[in-house]
């Protein structure tokens, strides 16, 4: 959740941050609003953008009779594609002097980072590399005193600012913390013609997860800055964002979308939106989101694209007939259903009767019949044919020894934590049904029960004391399943599978930090789990897409791993072990993590790599490749090649930053011996004849 400059300040004030006073004033009412603080005034376009100030969106008024056509000329700005739902009005301030401070959560180092600046402004970077200090602060240590001190000596500032300065920097800090803070940016932070602080401008953007957790941060919430649509399905709980194409998109999984985006870009056939069900697709999201594609006027048909995983196709059925109120769909409806019950859902679509919803067997056969549908004046949007990017050459050998191993399979005792819950009692029972050895429980205060056979424990420590356990898989809440992680990790189970989704990444970050000396391979969060065809599943996928065979499978996505295993077992093809390393921003076991233990496993000859946008770990593994010589073969696929810069796509992780960085991606994953598949249907061939 991005904050405009006018409700950052809020947030800074209510923290103890000094701000200037401001109020903001919206289109109409520029006659009458009256500053209740002296000439001359700043007005301030709230538009969630940079370049304002360049735009002619920051201008000053000396005169109270030329504000109102001063706001009126803001108000017509279109900056960078933003329209001006408001600005913001200050007094304007004598200004000594102007630099630079910010704490951001660094996805790439795993810290949070402190910069400050001699020189504050928009071109911030431009002051060269002795501008700027940075340092890493990690969590849960947090701001240190020396880096207090190492902050204010790097800006110069005077002696008897210090206690103001270390004063104001650990009330930064502190509302970072409070609020859930990914990014707190003061630029500039100015002192005063008075010898005091004020953060001149703000910029703030808070985790989506800690929001979610904390109803309270809603009312820094904007409407203004999003359309209708996007309102509307955050209301709904569904992941949104409007494209530019005709072809309404609904799918459950962010992967399995990212894919199904781009194969419909590529065809030239282009996505009017990205739209997310997630795991929850029930009636009231359903209508939700057929009405929010059937009220886009330039939505021209609609592709529904169901992998059943934990979903059933056929309640997703059941939810589109009610939602359609047993009348023709207003546009045509093409719909794919596979996985969980698809026969029952494509059977409840027949029933229906309409003549306006086609059902497709795959993907492929969608496309054919959306080429159908194509209206003659559909837009035209050119994206490039991806090519399959084939390896230059396979890593040489560099003499890299590893003794990790794998070390699950179909005797690994498992221990639930969270077992009394709902998810967990519903996936202990799908767990066992499929073999795996399910030997004890935890949830607190309800030990001395047993569930499904399972005797159930206070805590991991009592249920280490009597039994030997080789995993954990947590179904926690959110607000409590940080806490159940660093609990298995400090009584040094090998291996805890963090399924919660929805954790505040300040909470992972200490996490991770307080564990790092622990033997526990952390699997998560936000992951399916780990499955060894044949042996035993430590998740929630479901057991039909996969069978025993050759192949590892790792991935970011559960739906798109579902998928995959899914067209490697029609082809033949089986499957050694399936990851899912999580989608979060932070996770415990990365790929390469995984390909060292799969060097010495004799079941796994070749890798499949299920990637996505944002983030560094498909380079970072592809880097490991090279250095350590990794000799199984690598087939990958990237989602998501074709989304919009600075959109976040589902969940956390799948974000394209701007300024692109895919092509770079697949690139370095080439360079590294991978085959770099561009479509689904690729991988199951190419995989097929690498193991020839």
């Amino acid at each position: 959740m991005l904050l405009n400059e006018h409700m950052s300040k809020a947030l800074f004030n209510k923290a103890g941050i000094p701000v200037p006073q401001g109020l903001s004033v919206f289109p109409g009412s520029e006659e009458t609003v009256v500053p209740d603080f002296a000439l001359p005034w700043i007005l301030k376009a709230q538009a969630l953008t940079g370049g304002r100030g360049k735009a002619g969106g920051v201008l000053r008024v000396d005169d109270a009779h030329d504000f109102a056509p001063t706001a009126r000329r803001i108000f017509g700005l279109n900056i960078q594609g933003h329209s001006v739902p408001f600005i913001r009005v200050e007094p304007a301030v004598i200004i000594d002097r102007e630099c630079y401070l910010s704490l951001s959560v660094s996805r790439s180092r795993g810290c949070i980072l402190l910069t400050v600046g001699r020189e504050g402004g928009v071109e911030i970077e431009s002051g060269g590399r002795a501008n700027l200090l940075v340092q890493e602060i990690h969590l849960p240590a947090g701001l240190a005193a020396n880096q207090i001190r190492a902050a204010f000596f790097h800006l110069g500032l005077d002696k008897a600012l210090f206690g103001d300065f270390s004063a104001l920097l650990a009330t930064f800090f502190k509302a970072m913390l409070d609020n859930g803070l990914l990014l707190a940016e003061i630029n500039p932070l100015v002192l005063t013609g008075d010898n005091r602080f004020l953060a001149l401008d703000g910029k703030v953007e808070v985790d989506d997860n800690f929001a979610e957790l904390n109803p309270a941060m809603e009312t820094y919430y904007q409407p203004e800055h999003a359309s209708h649509e996007e309102n509307v399905a955050r209301a709904a709980g569904l992941s949104y964002v409007k494209l530019d194409g005709w072809v309404g998109l609904m799918v459950n999984g962010a992967g399995l979308a990212m894919a199904t985006m781009d194969l419909l870009n590529f065809s030239r056939l282009p996505a009017r939106n990205f739209l997310d069900l997630g795991g929850a697709a029930d009636h009231t999201r359903m209508r939700t989101a057929l009405e929010l594609l059937f009220g886009d006027a330039r939505v021209r048909a609609v592709f529904i694209n169901m992998y059943g995983g934990i979903l059933s196709c056929r309640n997703v059925a059941l939810a589109l007939r009610e939602a359609l109120g047993d009348r023709e769909p207003d546009k045509p409806i093409v719909a794919r259903m596979s996985g969980n019950d698809a026969a029952g859902g494509i059977e409840v679509l027949r029933a229906m009767g309409c003549d306006t919803v086609h059902i497709a067997s795959d993907m492929q056969a969608a496309i054919r019949i959306l080429e159908t549908l194509k209206p003659q004046d559909a837009p035209v949007i050119e994206f490039p044919a991806p090519q399959t990017a084939l390896p230059e050459a396979r890593p040489q050998p560099t003499g890299h020894v590893s003794t990790a191993s794998l070390g699950i399979d179909r005797d690994t005792p498992i221990l639930v934590q969270g077992i009394t819950g709902r998810e967990g009692q519903l996936h202990t029972r799908l767990m066992q049904a499929y073999g795996a050895n399910v030997v004890a429980g935890v949830t607190p205060f309800k030990g001395g029960q047993e569930i499904l056979g399972v005797p159930v424990y206070n805590s991991v420590a009592q249920a280490m004391r009597h039994h030997k356990i080789g995993a954990s898989i947590i179904f926690v809440p959110p607000r409590m399943a940080a806490d159940a992680v660093l609990e298995a990790a400090c009584n040094e189970i090998p291996w805890t599978i963090c399924i919660t989704e929805g954790i505040a990444q300040h909470e992972m970050l200490a996490v991770f930090e307080q564990i790092k000396s622990s033997p526990t391979q952390v699997v998560g969060p936000n992951t399916p789990g780990v499955i060894v065809p044949g042996q035993t599943k430590i998740g929630i996928m479901p057991t039909d897409p996969f069978m025993p065979g050759p192949v590892a499978i790792l991935s970011r996505s559960g739906t798109l791993t579902y998928e995959v295993s899914a067209r490697l077992t029609a082809s033949n093809i089986g499957q050694s072990v399936c990851v899912g390393i999580g989608g979060d921003p932070f996770i415990g076991v990365k790929y390469a993590d995984v390909f060292e233990m799969l060097r010495n496993h004799e079941a796994t000859r070749a890798v499949v790599v299920l990637g996505e946008i944002g983030g560094q770990a498909e380079e970072n593994l592809a880097e490991y490749v090279v250095r350590t010589g990794f000799d199984k073969p690598v087939v990958s696929f990237i989602a998501g090649r074709t989304a919009p810069p600075g959109k976040r796509l589902g969940h956390a992780g799948a974000i394209l930053e701007k300024g692109g960085g895919v092509g770079r991606k697949i690139e370095t994953m080439r360079r590294a011996g991978f085959t770099v598949c561009s479509s689904l249907e690729e991988v199951a061939n190419e995989t097929s004849c690498i193991l020839k």
